[in-house]
């Protein structure tokens, strides 16, 4: 799978496009404990860039430009982590945002399996191996599945957004699922202040 390594930020010349697909690896899954490991981006082309982040590091200049343009849509799949997790460690918001797994949790109503994997079956009819997403992302030296593994869950976004919109046409439920992305860097804020496990919305 086709991709590009680099260390700390993206090169200055990187130029993102209209929807640039964004996943992020991390040591865990708490925001706020746990490092940003690994930023991976694909403008749709069948390729990625990948920044591996130091351990510290809390500037990248150049994509904290592409996170906050506001003529590229940010897309991703559980944009809720991945954005809180860039909060987290750059301070940047990121914005505006697309959301695969909100958008089939809207479109795709008769099923429970929202994970990448099996939206990318169903969707896109491809087997995508996950063996390597419990791994050490914070090692100097990435293995080669690794890197492999990173780069092809933002190959295929743009497809799956394609699929996703038409679905949700079809359903009625377009505007609302903006409405969902609109709110997510305030989910992520919530997430990174301490109510994570809270529905703020519940009686």
């Amino acid at each position: 799978m086709e991709h590009r390594l680099h260390r700390g930020d993206l090169p200055d010349d990187f130029r993102s496009g209209p929807v640039i697909a964004i996943d992020t690896e991390t040591m865990g899954l708490d925001p706020r404990r746990d490092r940003l490991c690994l930023i991976q981006l694909s403008s749709g082309n069948g390729t990625a860039d990948i920044v591996q982040i130091e351990r510290g590091q809390t500037e990248a200049p150049v994509l904290a430009r592409v996170c906050v343009d506001p003529d590229t849509v940010k897309l991703f799949h559980f944009a809720r982590f991945d954005v809180a997790v860039i909060l987290q460690t750059f301070g940047i918001v990121t914005t505006p945002i697309y959301c695969t797994k909100i958008a089939s949790r809207l479109a795709r109503t008769y099923t429970n399996q929202h994970g990448l994997k099996a939206l990318a079956l169903e969707c896109l009819g491809e087997e995508l191996d996950k063996g390597p997403q419990s791994s050490d992302w914070g090692a100097g030296v990435l293995s080669k599945e690794q890197l492999n593994y990173a780069a092809q869950d933002v190959i295929h976004l743009h497809k799956l957004k394609e699929w996703l919109d038409i679905r949700l046409e079809r359903e009625g439920r377009t505007e609302l699922a903006q409405s969902c992305f609109e709110f997510l860097p305030n989910r992520a804020l919530l997430d990174n202040s301490g109510w994570h496990g809270q529905d703020i919305f519940a009686h």
